[in-house]
Order: C-alpha cells, then structure tokens, then sequence
C-alpha cells in the first residue's frame, strides 16, 4: 500500500528542504603539518564548501602540531580528520578527504545512493 502525499505533507517537506539549505555549517579540519595530503585535504574541503555551502560554513583548519591540546581534546587518532560540529548530528571523517562523494552525502549534502548501502 502506496501512502499519500498530501499538500500539507509536501509543504512540511519542502519547508524543511528549505531549512537545510540555509542551516549553517561549522567544520574542523585537523591536519598533520605542511604535508602534501594536509593541502590536499584542505584543498578539497574548501572547494566542497565553497561549491555546495557558499556563504553558510565556518571552516577551522587546526594543524596538530601546533595546537596538539586541541587534537586531544577532540580525541583525533589520524589527520586528515574532518568534524562536522553542526548542523547536528556530529560527524568524523579520518583519512583521505578525496573521496568528495563520501563527504558530501556524511555532510548530509547529497542523498545516500542504493550502492553506497551495499558496500558499508
């Protein structure tokens, strides 16, 4: 059995796509130092954000090295390690931030695909 979209039911839906779109997001990007894959990973959270959250993103890039008491605190195991602080709920990516993909649908930026399911 099919349910039903009523009209009020598609208003709720689409006030609530409209609140996603304008929620604001707060992000910590923990990196090791200078290395190549700490720009790489800055490189590519940038861009995500500037492409998908113009104007609505705080990005914090916190090097270890220089502030390990931060990276403890947040009890970082790896870096490049991506937190996403808000919009709730708390998210970690560790590692390789070049799978653009996997980040955007964490960040809750693009809808889970049916293959994705499969292969977690």
């Amino acid at each position: 059995m099919t349910k039903k979209h009523t009209t009020s039911d598609l208003e709720t839906l689409e006030a609530a796509a409209r609140k996603a779109e304008q929620q604001k997001y707060v992000l910590r990007l923990y990196v090791a130092g200078t290395t190549p894959r700490s720009q790489a990973a800055i490189r590519t959270v940038t861009a995500l954000c500037e492409e998908y959250l113009p104007g609505r993103y705080e990005l914090e890039v916190i090097d270890i090295y220089q502030q390990p008491t931060l990276a403890k605190g947040e009890q970082i195991i790896a870096a490049p390690t991506l937190i996403k602080q808000l919009p709730q709920p708390l998210r970690r990516f560790i590692g390789s931030m070049a799978n653009k993909e996997k980040i955007l649908v964490g960040l809750d930026l693009r809808p889970k695909q049916p293959q994705d399911a499969e292969h977690e």
